[in-house]
């Protein structure tokens, strides 16, 4: 997986908030689980420093993989009528810090570390996506809403990661998702009935386009279905959210082959996507990402109005030389997260990887290492 945007292992509840590992073995390098109670609480935001940010993943037991359905039909979900933005239309208001999540776990844990003052003040003030990494189709309406209610209660922007697709990951270590399509399609019609009426934004599965390769054309194409349903479904639920899709990375694949995949999977059609995103818990240079981002949109087509959103979370040294995903040595922090880049055509730089979350080599997957984030925070 030298290419894969992602490193997620399932987890028991929402990734970049939850770890679902238990305390065997764990160090005062790693956080454990916070408890995550039904409504977030709504601590007032601190300061944000000019220096950096947080962002994703979340772990748990790994599931087999399964394989997507064979060549399948979807009854339509019926969409409210799409409107066309001939004009850029930007997020309002700032970006929501969810008051859970394993960095801010770890520093209430530990004040007196001689790294807490770095770590705080770098990675755990700044807002960061809330994955939902877990197939639960029970619970997950109300835990999508604690957090769009969390941010909207505040004013703020909340920014949630749906990573539920079957066979995500081709199999690789973020292996899992819903037991099939038509099971994914339920799912995200329940995660969709969450996002409330306030503004959001969806990284809508990271990896699903930009690692379809693995896939026959048959499962391709269901994939792609299932992706284009879900962009209506989000935005029929909630007119203000701004769903995007995954465009993979500026050293992936060629902007009009990511471009046609895209455009498979809706990522053109007004009535699903408001644009693309691209990096997510990868390393390439913010300029990069701009430069490609903008070559994929000009390929795909579609309004005037799309965009791109690029994660920044672990950039700010650029990417290896050896093309190394895995906790690489040298990074640092990218751009703190924004809604105003300043970039034509860039709706924000987000932080969606959270810093100091595992890939699995300075770590156990997914889980928060206080060493490794300091050494991003430091570099």
């Amino acid at each position: 997986m030298v290419v894969a945007a992602s490193l997620v292992v399932v987890a028991g509840a929402v990734t970049g908030v939850l770890a679902a590992f238990d305390d065997g073995g764990r160090t005062s390098d790693e956080a454990g689980p916070p408890e995550v109670p039904a409504s977030p609480r709504l601590a007032p935001l601190p300061a944000v420093p000019a220096s950096s940010a947080p962002a994703n993943t979340a772990s748990a037991s790994p599931s087999p993989s399964p394989s997507p359905s064979a060549r399948r039909t979807t009854t339509p979900t019926p969409a409210k009528p799409a409107e066309k933005r001939e004009q850029r239309t930007a997020v309002a208001g700032r970006l929501y810090r969810h008051p859970d999540s394993q960095v801010l776990e770890w520093v209430r844990s530990h004040t007196g570390d001689p790294r807490h003052a770095v770590i705080a003040s770098r990675i755990a003030e700044q807002p960061a996506a809330v994955w939902f990494a877990d197939y639960s189709p029970d619970t997950v309406t109300a835990r999508v809403a604690a957090v769009t209610s969390g941010g909207a209660a505040l004013g703020r922007v909340p920014v949630v990661v749906p990573y539920a697709i079957p066979g995500r990951d081709c199999g690789g270590h973020s292996l899992g998702g819903a037991p099939g399509l038509d099971a994914y399609d339920a799912w995200i019609d329940r995660f969709a009935a969450g996002l409330g009426s306030g503004e959001v934004i969806v990284v809508l599965e990271p990896d699903s386009v930009a690692q379809a390769e693995c896939l026959s054309a048959g499962e391709r194409a269901d994939r792609f279905a299932s992706l284009a349903r879900a962009g209506r479904v989000l935005k029929a639920a909630n007119p203000r959210a701004r769903v995007y899709f995954d465009a993979g990375h500026s050293g992936w694949n060629a902007p009009g082959k990511q471009a046609a995949w895209l455009r498979q999977a809706g990522a053109a059609s007004p009535e699903s996507s408001d644009g693309i995103f691209s990096n997510v818990s990868n390393f390439h240079t913010t300029a990069d990402e701009v430069a490609y981002d903008r070559r994929v949109l000009d390929a795909l087509g579609g309004p005037a109005g799309l965009g791109a959103v690029i994660d920044t979370s672990r950039n700010g040294n650029g990417a290896p030389a050896d093309g190394e995903w895995c906790d690489p040595a040298g990074r640092g922090l990218g751009r703190t997260p924004t809604l105003s880049t300043g970039e034509a055509r860039i709706d924000a730089y987000l932080w969606v990887k959270l810093p100091g979350e595992s890939d699995g080599c300075k770590g156990r997957p997914g889980t928060f290492t206080a060493s490794y984030a300091y050494d991003l925070a430091s570099s």
